[in-house]
């Protein structure tokens, strides 16, 4: 695993509250390997979100940089950014933020449309990655006929669907109940090291454990969790 896929160096971000500056981040640096997956833990308010949104580059940071397969996300226009959190980034929420109207296959398949594909093997695809999920039986189905479990299949399943380099996943288990967040830890545990490289930002212990390796972020300081 000696090829970097997401680095970032000495990034820091400071929020304006009122007359005085807020900072949530200090000098953070992270190398993700290829195949690797990392969590990231922390206090509540600790800045995880605030990091996994500069990581995904949905946020800009106030100093330092983010490298994507080397290349500066800060320095990138707003069209090149899109097309690189389309082709080369997934995102998991902890809300799975699933597009109601459409059934399972149809939210999967939206990234590949969204990024040029056809639609047959956009649908192929989503079909595919469902499948490899455990969600190939329920392709019809909206997300309102899934359960929270089911529902989180399906997203992670969309956020693998363009292969990408890089999954970042914002406390995939939190809205769970515990038989479902031990399916959906199951399923990332199972996800081999050929689809992609993960960031999980996580309050549970036992995603923690799954990972390559946990690192801690406290008073907006990351480092190697003793």
């Amino acid at each position: 695993m000696s090829d970097i896929v997401l680095q970032c160096e000495s990034l820091c971000r400071v929020y304006d509250d009122g007359d005085k500056s807020v900072t949530v981040l200090r000098s953070v640096d992270l190398t993700l390997l290829a195949g690797e997956k990392i969590a990231i833990v922390g206090g509540s308010g600790s800045g995880k979100s605030t990091l996994l949104n500069l990581l995904g580059g949905l946020d800009y940071p106030s100093s330092g940089k983010v490298f994507m397969r080397g290349r500066d996300l800060t320095r990138l226009d707003e069209g090149a950014l899109c097309r690189l959190r389309n082709q080369q980034l997934g995102f998991v929420y902890q809300f799975h933020h699933l597009l109601p109207e459409f059934d399972a296959q149809e939210n999967v398949a939206m990234p590949l449309l969204i990024g040029g594909s056809a639609r047959k093997g956009a649908w192929q695809a989503a079909r595919e990655m469902l499948e490899r999920v455990g969600m190939g039986h329920r392709l019809t189905h909206r997300p309102a006929q899934l359960s929270g479990g089911e529902r989180q299949r399906v997203a992670i399943a969309r956020a693998l669907v363009t292969h990408p380099d890089c999954v970042l996943l914002d406390e995939p288990t939190g809205n769970l109940d515990p038989r479902s967040a031990a399916q959906v830890l199951e399923l990332i545990d199972e996800l081999g090291e050929d689809l992609a490289s993960f960031v999980v930002v996580t309050h549970d212990p036992a995603i923690a454990a799954h990972m390559h390796r946990t690192l801690e972020l406290r008073d907006g300081v990351l480092q190697a969790l003793q």
